[in-house]
C-alpha cells in the first residue's frame, strides 16, 4: 500500500526511521516494476542543520526541501551522481530524508548499497525532482512495510551521517539509520 501524503508530515527523524522496511518502487522505462526494501536512511532536519543543503538558505537547487512533504528531492553531486531524498514536514521548513541503501526483492536486482548506486540502478535522475512519492503516476513511489515485517526499536542502528565533516556540531549527530542485520548497508 502506498504511503499517504500525510505520512510525510511528521518529524524528520521519525520518518527517517519509519521508512526503514518500507519499499521504494520504480516502474522502469521498459515497463517492468522493481521493488526494493529501504534499509538505510539519513535525516536532514531544518535550516540550522549545517549538514543540510538548506543551512545557507533557499536556492534553486534546494527549493524542493522547502515544499510540503511527500515529494522527491533529487540533486546531482560530484558532477556524476544523483541522490534521492523524500521531503518531509511542512512548507517552508526545509527537511528531507536521503535514501541511502536498498535491499533487492525477488522483483529487483542491481547494486543498491549506496545512494548513487541505487539511483543508477533505478534510473532515477533530475526528472523526478519535485514529483510526489505518494502516487504511482510518475513511476517512482514508496509503499509501506509488509504486514508480516516487524521492526523493533532495537533493530534500528543510529550513527553519524556520512560525508559531512564540514557540518561542525551537526557532523556527529546520529541521524543516519539502518536495519541492524542488513547486508546492503552503504558504509557500516
Amino acid at each position: 500500500m502506498l504511503l499517504p501524503k500525510i505520512f510525510y508530515d511528521q518529524p524528520t527523524l521519525k520518518i527517517a526511521q519509519d521508512l526503514l522496511g518500507c519499499f521504494l518502487v520504480r516502474r522502469l522505462p521498459d515497463g517492468k516494476t522493481a521493488k526494493y526494501m529501504i534499509v538505510e536512511t539519513e535525516a536532514y532536519d531544518g535550516p540550522l542543520d549545517k549538514g543540510s543543503h538548506a543551512s545557507r538558505g533557499r536556492t534553486p537547487r534546494n527549493q524542493p526541501m522547502f515544499e510540503t512533504g511527500g515529494i522527491a528531492y533529487v540533486y546531482f553531486t560530484y558532477g556524476m551522481h544523483y541522490m534521492l531524498n523524500a521531503v518531509t514536514g511542512t512548507k517552508d521548513y526545509p527537511a528531507a530524508v536521503l535514501i541511502r541503501a536498498l535491499e533487492p526483492s525477488t522483483t529487483s536486482s542491481g547494486k543498491t548499497d549506496g545512494p548513487a548506486k541505487l539511483t543508477k540502478t533505478l534510473e532515477v535522475d533530475k526528472s523526478f525532482n519535485e514529483l510526489p512519492l505518494y502516487t504511482k503516476k510518475h513511476g517512482l513511489w514508496i509503499e509501506g512495510r509488509a504486514k508480516n515485517f516487524i521492526l523493533k526499536p532495537e533493530d534500528i542502528v543510529a550513527r553519524p551521517r556520512i560525508g559531512i565533516n564540514y557540518a561542525e556540531e551537526y557532523k556527529d549527530k546520529p541521524w543516519r539509520f539502518y536495519i541492524k542485520n542488513s547486508t546492503f548497508i552503504s558504509n557500516k
